[in-house]
């Protein structure tokens, strides 16, 4: 075999080498249950909030004060109170899409206050905006009800076995009054076993 033959060949099973080692992406079914590890994870989230949007909306109380008018609700970020980092941000945000598609309810966003406080400055100072188009200070709705929760965990592990339970609790309380309008929670068991070659 000659010198120019053993080139091709060795450069041929490098790039054999390196492509066997190329990573793959495909797309997956979002709404599949995810089995990775026994964190918190996308089924959990997606199934809380199936729940807490399922019990408020036939809540009768609720039916009854979403009869001919839509509340306005804020939501107050969700407390992360296990050892994980969980984005409880995405859990409202599911929580108050689904609530707001429902058509029963409307919503004010808290954490754009600043954002249109600045906004409505320019228009009444700049000088940019006529003065008769221009959104006036004072005129904004406030909220009626406040959304709020916990989410909490307990971990108990024996040997190779990891036991995970979460409860996710949700209340809606009357602003004005201070009463607990609604109330519900979530809870979940995880469980995840070593396997000889895994973690």
């Amino acid at each position: 075999m000659n010198i120019s033959v053993k080139i091709i060949l060795a450069a041929s099973i490098v790039t054999l080498a390196l492509g066997g080692c190329a990573s793959k992406v495909k797309f997956g079914d979002a709404q599949g249950v995810e089995t990775t590890t026994a964190d918190f994870g996308s089924t959990d989230l997606q199934s809380t909030a199936a729940k807490m949007v399922d019990s408020l909306l036939t809540f009768p109380p609720i039916v009854e004060i979403t009869q001919g008018k839509r509340p306005v609700v804020f939501v107050e970020k969700i407390k992360n109170k296990t050892t994980e980092h969980i984005d409880t941000e995405s859990v409202t945000d599911t929580i108050s899409t689904k609530l707001l598609r429902s058509g029963k309810f409307r919503f004010v966003d808290m954490t754009k206050v600043e954002a249109v406080r600045q906004q409505l400055d320019f228009q009444q100072d700049s000088g940019m905006v006529d003065s008769t188009k221009a959104m006036q200070f004072g005129r904004q709705i406030g909220a009626e009800y406040m959304l709020y929760g916990n989410l909490s965990s307990i971990v108990k592990r024996a040997g190779d076995t990891k036991d995970v339970y979460y409860k996710f609790t949700m209340r809606m309380m009357h602003l004005e009054t201070g009463i607990i309008e609604w109330q519900d929670e979530k809870e979940i068991r995880k469980t995840r076993e070593k396997t000889l070659f895994g973690r």
